[in-house]
């Protein structure tokens, strides 16, 4: 069994004011005994801002803050971040750190969707991520990955019991049922727990954004193998620490044989 702890909350423009609610989430959360502590993509800083001037290397001081609360508190954190690509533009990254873990997963598939288009600020990574804690071996999805079943069944080969997803979901109609689908719907393609954790809502959260950005939606969401909510959140600021069982996966994907039974 492995506690993690999503929390979803709206970031600012600004790298260093979001160092304080990952620093209080993250106290938050290992307080009640979790041993991973999730933040949204773009923790680091909001979509709608240009990212190029932001954007800093995983040993640079932003990341090297964030390493330091989890070291302080002994649990895994990850936190959606940017860093610099050689081309000028930057790479949308999963910070991973703690517990002898510093590494990134840069953003594989890039939100060119519903008339917005990441790739021209953010060069796309290439290799899935896995890392263990506590002898659990979780995958790495950001975003836009989830409509993508091959990621999740990539992870689940290379040994994910879960996957983390931090996201900065789009508004618009119809996309929270989408979010809420895919993410049942990767659970149940892989039979991987997968860990959904949002962007709060920015109107819930009181806090003006440019309004063409995905900034968020909020409604975190946990979903097991067999495709069962386990936990989720609303619209605005909020947190929540589920168990996750390795053995439901292990359950799931023998029931379902989503894995087993492939034949492309």
């Amino acid at each position: 069994m492995l506690r993690i702890g999503l929390c979803q909350l709206t970031s600012s423009a600004e790298p260093a004011e979001n160092l304080a609610p990952i620093r209080e989430g993250v106290a938050r959360a290992a307080g009640e005994g979790a041993r991973v502590v999730v933040f949204p993509e773009a923790a680091m800083a909001r979509f709608g801002v240009p990212l190029g001037p932001v954007a800093e290397p995983l040993d640079g001081p932003w990341a090297k803050s964030v390493a330091s609360i989890a070291d302080e508190h002994g649990v895994l954190v990850v936190a959606g971040m940017f860093t610099p690509h050689e081309d000028g533009r930057v790479r949308n990254t999963l910070l991973i750190t703690g517990l002898g873990h510093h590494t990134g997963y840069h953003k594989i598939h890039l939100y060119d969707a519903f008339g917005f288009r990441e790739s021209d600020t953010v060069a796309p990574g290439g290799e899935p991520v896995t890392v263990q804690v506590d002898g659990v071996t979780l995958g790495f999805a950001t975003c836009y990955d989830v409509r993508f079943p091959e990621l999740f069944r990539a992870l689940a080969d290379r040994g994910a019991s879960a996957v983390v997803l931090p996201t900065s979901w789009g508004a618009g109609e119809g996309k929270r049922d989408q979010w809420e689908v895919l993410v049942r719907a990767r659970a149940l393609d892989s039979g991987c727990w997968v860990l959904g954790c949002g962007q709060a809502d920015p109107v819930a959260a009181g806090v003006e954004v440019n309004p063409k950005a995905p900034t968020g939606i909020g409604y975190s969401t946990v979903a097991d193998g067999f495709g069962r909510v386990r936990a989720q959140l609303g619209a605005g600021p909020e947190s929540v620490v589920v168990d996750v069982d390795p053995e439901v996966t292990d359950k799931a994907r023998n029931a379902t044989g989503a894995l087993a039974n492939r034949r492309l």
